[in-house]
């Protein structure tokens, strides 16, 4: 019988957990993905996945599993780490639900496809995120 899991990774902000685990709530009773069992960690992204629970999460996932997550930049920091993560779980044949944006990741071709381009732009959004944050500091020095 398959299992529904979700990995929440939050930086710091305790609300930010809480609203992860709503929506991702929300999210697996309309889909009707049945009870959902929370791996929750407070890392940075920076920490390479192997490196993390979701480590563990990846390794005892079964074919016909599920694993939500709000977001997909909650995986990893950069395209190439969504990627190689998404390409292990699409083969171990888990599908993946992501909340923020309503997809759902099977292993086939629309799904690789739909994958590269959101990791792509997590990582845009990551950088121009970045890019401001140093300019809002220089300025105010």
């Amino acid at each position: 019988m398959s299992k529904t899991y979700a990995y929440i990774r939050v930086s710091t902000d305790k609300q930010d957990l809480e609203n992860q685990k709503f929506a991702i709530l929300q999210y697996a009773n309309n889909k009707k993905l049945g009870n959902v069992e929370f791996i929750e960690e407070a890392v940075s992204g920076r920490i390479s996945w192997k490196n993390r629970k979701l480590k563990d999460l990846i390794d005892n996932l079964q074919s016909g599993d599920n694993l939500i997550v709000a977001e997909l930049s909650r995986l990893g920091r950069s395209m190439l780490e969504i990627m190689e993560l998404l390409s292990i779980l699409l083969r171990k044949g888990v599908n993946v639900y992501v909340v923020k944006g309503n997809y759902e990741l099977k292993d086939d071709i629309q799904s690789k496809v739909l994958t590269f381009a959101f990791s792509l732009a997590s990582e845009i959004e990551r950088e121009l995120i970045n890019q401001r944050t140093k300019e809002t500091l220089r300025k105010s020095y």
